[in-house]
Protein backbone atom coordinates (compact mmCIF):
# COMPACT_ATOMS: atom_id res chain seq x y z
CA UNK A 1 0.00 0.00 0.00
CA UNK A 2 2.83 2.18 1.33
CA UNK A 3 4.56 1.61 -2.37
CA UNK A 4 1.43 2.66 -4.28
CA UNK A 5 1.52 6.52 -3.14
CA UNK A 6 4.99 6.93 -4.09
CA UNK A 7 3.94 5.26 -7.14
CA UNK A 8 2.28 8.49 -9.50
CA UNK A 9 5.45 10.20 -7.98
CA UNK A 10 8.16 11.53 -10.05
CA UNK A 11 11.30 10.71 -8.64
CA UNK A 12 13.50 13.12 -11.25
CA UNK A 13 11.36 15.93 -9.36
CA UNK A 14 13.81 15.70 -6.33
CA UNK A 15 16.64 15.72 -8.57
CA UNK A 16 15.38 18.93 -10.18
CA UNK A 17 15.13 20.05 -6.16
CA UNK A 18 18.51 18.87 -5.30
CA UNK A 19 19.89 20.35 -8.18
CA UNK A 20 18.46 23.91 -7.60
CA UNK A 21 19.86 23.58 -3.82
CA UNK A 22 23.28 23.39 -5.43
CA UNK A 23 22.88 26.36 -7.72
CA UNK A 24 21.63 28.65 -4.68
CA UNK A 25 24.42 27.06 -2.64
CA UNK A 26 26.78 27.91 -5.07
CA UNK A 27 25.42 31.93 -5.43
CA UNK A 28 25.47 32.40 -1.37
CA UNK A 29 28.79 30.54 -0.39
CA UNK A 30 29.18 31.18 3.51
CA UNK A 31 25.78 33.16 3.08
CA UNK A 32 27.33 36.08 1.19
CA UNK A 33 26.08 36.97 -2.23
CA UNK A 34 28.35 36.58 -4.82
CA UNK A 35 30.00 40.30 -5.70
CA UNK A 36 27.50 42.19 -8.23
CA UNK A 37 28.56 44.24 -11.34
CA UNK A 38 29.56 47.67 -11.18
CA UNK A 39 26.25 49.17 -11.40
CA UNK A 40 24.18 47.09 -9.39
CA UNK A 41 22.62 48.24 -6.32
CA UNK A 42 19.64 46.41 -4.40
CA UNK A 43 16.51 47.51 -5.53
CA UNK A 44 15.03 50.76 -4.59
CA UNK A 45 17.87 52.22 -3.64
CA UNK A 46 17.96 55.80 -5.39
CA UNK A 47 19.91 57.73 -6.02
CA UNK A 48 23.29 55.73 -5.91
CA UNK A 49 26.07 56.83 -3.65
CA UNK A 50 29.95 56.65 -3.27
CA UNK A 51 31.76 57.79 -0.39
CA UNK A 52 35.02 58.07 0.13
CA UNK A 53 37.18 59.27 3.25
CA UNK A 54 40.75 60.76 3.86
CA UNK A 55 42.37 61.65 6.88
CA UNK A 56 41.04 65.32 6.33
CA UNK A 57 37.57 64.79 5.32
CA UNK A 58 34.83 62.49 3.93
CA UNK A 59 33.10 62.78 0.73
CA UNK A 60 30.05 61.42 -0.66
CA UNK A 61 29.26 61.46 -4.22
CA UNK A 62 25.78 61.07 -4.97
CA UNK A 63 24.25 60.14 -8.40
CA UNK A 64 21.04 61.99 -9.06
CA UNK A 65 20.48 63.53 -12.65
CA UNK A 66 17.36 65.44 -13.45
CA UNK A 67 16.95 66.61 -9.72
CA UNK A 68 16.28 70.28 -8.78
CA UNK A 69 18.92 71.35 -6.67
CA UNK A 70 16.64 73.29 -4.70
CA UNK A 71 14.62 70.27 -3.73
CA UNK A 72 17.26 68.39 -1.97
CA UNK A 73 17.18 68.45 1.53
CA UNK A 74 20.40 67.10 3.81
CA UNK A 75 21.11 67.11 7.58
CA UNK A 76 23.53 65.60 9.99
CA UNK A 77 22.27 64.30 13.13
CA UNK A 78 24.16 62.23 15.63
CA UNK A 79 26.96 61.61 12.81
CA UNK A 80 23.98 60.37 9.84
CA UNK A 81 23.99 62.22 7.00
CA UNK A 82 20.31 61.99 5.50
CA UNK A 83 19.87 63.00 2.08
CA UNK A 84 16.33 63.42 0.61
CA UNK A 85 14.25 64.85 -2.31
CA UNK A 86 12.26 64.12 -4.89
CA UNK A 87 12.52 63.52 -8.66
CA UNK A 88 9.70 64.83 -10.71
CA UNK A 89 9.21 62.40 -14.03
CA UNK A 90 9.41 64.42 -17.01
CA UNK A 91 6.07 65.90 -18.14
CA UNK A 92 5.70 63.84 -21.28
CA UNK A 93 5.26 60.63 -19.38
CA UNK A 94 1.86 60.78 -18.94
CA UNK A 95 1.31 60.91 -22.50
CA UNK A 96 3.51 57.98 -23.09
CA UNK A 97 3.09 54.12 -23.27
CA UNK A 98 6.47 52.19 -21.73
CA UNK A 99 7.74 48.85 -23.11
CA UNK A 100 10.39 49.44 -20.21
CA UNK A 101 11.01 52.17 -17.47
CA UNK A 102 14.01 52.15 -15.32
CA UNK A 103 14.48 55.85 -14.45
CA UNK A 104 13.08 56.56 -10.95
CA UNK A 105 10.54 58.94 -10.12
CA UNK A 106 9.02 60.07 -7.23
CA UNK A 107 9.93 60.76 -3.64
CA UNK A 108 13.52 59.54 -2.21
CA UNK A 109 15.64 59.43 0.96
CA UNK A 110 19.11 57.93 1.90
CA UNK A 111 21.29 57.77 4.69
CA UNK A 112 24.56 56.91 5.44
CA UNK A 113 26.57 56.47 8.89
CA UNK A 114 29.74 58.40 9.36
CA UNK A 115 33.10 58.16 11.24
CA UNK A 116 32.76 59.57 15.01
CA UNK A 117 35.47 62.55 14.40
CA UNK A 118 33.41 64.26 11.42
CA UNK A 119 32.55 67.75 12.29
CA UNK A 120 28.51 68.30 11.59
CA UNK A 121 29.49 72.69 11.43
CA UNK A 122 32.05 72.34 8.31
CA UNK A 123 29.72 70.90 5.99
CA UNK A 124 29.84 72.07 2.37
CA UNK A 125 27.44 70.55 -0.34
CA UNK A 126 27.34 71.09 -4.02
CA UNK A 127 25.50 70.14 -7.27
CA UNK A 128 26.78 70.07 -10.77
CA UNK A 129 26.12 68.03 -13.82
CA UNK A 130 23.61 65.38 -12.16
CA UNK A 131 26.10 64.72 -8.99
CA UNK A 132 25.96 66.07 -5.46
CA UNK A 133 29.04 66.12 -4.17
CA UNK A 134 28.83 66.21 0.20
CA UNK A 135 31.82 67.26 1.94
CA UNK A 136 32.53 66.62 5.69
CA UNK A 137 35.51 67.87 7.04
CA UNK A 138 37.26 66.15 10.18
CA UNK A 139 37.88 67.53 14.10
CA UNK A 140 40.95 69.08 14.25
CA UNK A 141 41.57 67.36 17.23
CA UNK A 142 41.52 63.97 15.86
CA UNK A 143 43.53 64.46 12.71
CA UNK A 144 46.76 62.59 12.53
CA UNK A 145 49.82 64.77 13.18
CA UNK A 146 53.52 64.86 12.63
CA UNK A 147 55.55 65.02 15.80
CA UNK A 148 59.02 66.42 15.43
CA UNK A 149 61.56 64.22 16.49
CA UNK A 150 64.60 66.64 17.97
Amino acid sequence: MIGSLWSGFDAGMFDDLRRIEREFGRLFQDGQPVPAGIRAMRRGAFPPMNVGVTADRVDVYVFAAGIDPASIDLSIQQNVLSISGRRDPPESADKAAYYRRERFSGEFRRAVTLPEDVDPERVDAKYRDGVLQVTIQRREATRPRRVPVQ
